[in-house]
């Protein structure tokens, strides 16, 4: 049976999608290693309670993942070819603005040295997606994204749970609520291949580590700020599902 030009097209993009997010090996735990074997292993006592490495590890990872998806959610908002695409960029840059700002907060109650880059691995997610136009960009970055909300969504979870650090449980909190509120508005977008998706969110590689490790900052650099947005008149703490298919 002879395929039509559109299903070609379509077939075309996920192929390359697919060999992008592998040529990537897509991102375990939003791109950020782990950085000891012993995450329950207590490193400070704060005013705030016990931190331990999984508690520190969440809050540079939090950060970190807003370094790559606030200038991508800006992407976004200029390339994106359909409303719903313009859409999820405003919601990436306003919850990731929101994020950072609490991170900026108390890191440095807790001690805590934030990066003021993104992983190589992040970096290059923004790279492949800029170099991307039309619904093929769309695709591109909502795959992307998508793959890595769906991985950190379980670790909030863990740590909201686990933690004894109040500080860290209100990180976890607006976390949780953000991250929800992207994986939302993503799939609202039509671009998300769901079973593409989670094949990628439950075997991602293994990679070298310096790869998924943010560079530290030079020291007395001041800290990158992602800029709040109030013109962007969006809610990322309460995501509205998209319609129920009968």
């Amino acid at each position: 049976m002879p395929i039509s030009r559109r299903t070609g097209g379509t077939a075309a993009i996920v192929g390359a999608l697919g060999l992008t997010l592998v040529a990537l090996a897509y991102p375990a735990m939003l791109g950020v290693q782990t950085t000891s074997d012993s995450p329950t292993r207590i490193i400070a006592d704060t005013r705030y309670g016990p931190l331990t490495e999984a508690d520190r590890d969440f809050v540079v990872k939090v950060r970190s993942a807003g370094l790559w998806e606030y200038p991508l959610g800006e992407l976004a908002m200029v390339k994106g070819s359909t409303p719903e695409m313009k859409e999820a960029g405003k919601h990436l840059v306003v919850g990731h603005a929101g994020l950072d700002e609490l991170c900026r907060k108390i890191a440095p109650q807790l001690g805590i040295t934030l990066p003021n880059q993104a992983t190589p691995q992040q970096q290059q997610f923004v790279a492949t997606s800029q170099a991307a136009s039309g619904r093929q960009f769309d695709t591109t970055a909502a795959n992307i994204m998508r793959v890595t909300h769906g991985q950190i969504f379980p670790t909030i979870a863990k740590i909201r749970a686990t933690t004894k650090n109040t500080l860290v449980r209100q990180l976890a909190d607006l976390a949780n609520d953000t991250v929800l509120d992207h994986i939302t508005v993503l799939e609202k977008t039509g671009a998300v291949d769901f079973d593409q998706v989670l094949f990628q969110q439950t075997t991602p590689p293994k990679l070298p580590k310096e790869q998924l490790t943010p560079p530290p900052p030079a020291p007395g650099t001041p800290l990158v700020v992602l800029t709040p947005r109030p013109d962007l008149d969006v809610n990322t703490v309460s995501p509205t599902p998209g319609p129920a298919i009968g």
